[in-house]
């Protein structure tokens, strides 16, 4: 199932019956496997910022189209929370809810992405009106809400492990945009200091829940194809992106 090298081959991966479960630490190099291969850090728009060489109006539109995913992502927490089959666990699961949309007296992390939208030269409200969110973004997103509302619990708490992978690429990403784009008020980066802590909290929880509940060989594999699936909508929004918003000649 794997290529040589521990890379996740293109398809879409299933268990073969004569298969044997995972041991915790295989399941968990297989679940980083997918991360190394297809997490979005490697999509060609993502490389370029990390250059310097977007333009203000690139950062803009990803800015923008990214918000349409943040606003969604409570929404889609929210999905999982209501298939949980146990207090319990949605104790455990609806701070990520709270995390994104705050509380009274208490900004979240849609909020600090307005912010960070202010800080590209975004108004607040263009922002909130979603007069930038292209197509591609908002269908791809919208596969991802439907996904955690559809699939057993267990599959979509899988696809949110993509957070295994985002502490190093946003600690990366501060200090590229404050080096390479200081053009940026550095005052609109409160989302990615956040999600320094939120992302390894939330990430642990979720492979805990993952290494627990899916022993079988086809629990396992499931679980490593909703993170395939999650990374191919992260890849997919940026595909949208740099399409919309082009490099300049």
């Amino acid at each position: 199932m794997l290529e040589q090298g521990g890379i996740v081959s293109r398809e879409k991966v299933s268990f073969q019956k004569s298969e044997k479960p995972w041991t915790k630490n295989e399941f968990t190099e297989r679940l980083k496997d997918v991360g190394r291969s297809f997490y979005h850090d490697k999509h060609p728009f993502h490389i370029a910022m990390h250059q310097g060489k977007l333009s203000k109006e690139q950062i803009r539109g990803w800015v923008a189209n990214r918000y349409y995913y943040q606003k969604s992502v409570p929404i889609k927490d929210a999905a999982i929370l209501s298939n949980l089959p146990s207090r319990e666990l949605r104790r455990e699961w609806i701070g990520r809810i709270i995390d994104h949309d705050g509380m009274h007296g208490e900004d979240g992390g849609i909020e600090a992405w307005l912010r960070l939208g202010e800080a590209v030269g975004l108004s607040r409200e263009e922002v909130l009106r979603e007069n930038h969110v292209v197509p591609g973004v908002r269908f791809s997103v919208d596969a991802y809400v439907n996904f955690a509302r559809t699939k057993p619990w267990i599959e979509a708490v899988a696809s949110s492990l993509t957070e295994l992978f985002s502490p190093d690429l946003i600690s990366k990403r501060m200090k590229v945009l404050e080096r390479l784009y200081p053009w940026i008020d550095s005052r609109g980066f409160d989302y990615f200091q956040n999600r320094l802590t939120q992302a390894p909290r939330d990430s642990d929880c979720a492979l805990r829940l993952v290494l627990t509940y899916c022993e079988r060989p086809e629990e396992q594999w499931r679980a490593v194809n909703a993170l395939r699936f999650k990374c191919d909508v992260l890849w997919a929004q940026l595909d949208a992106i740099e399409k919309a918003y082009p490099a300049k000649e």
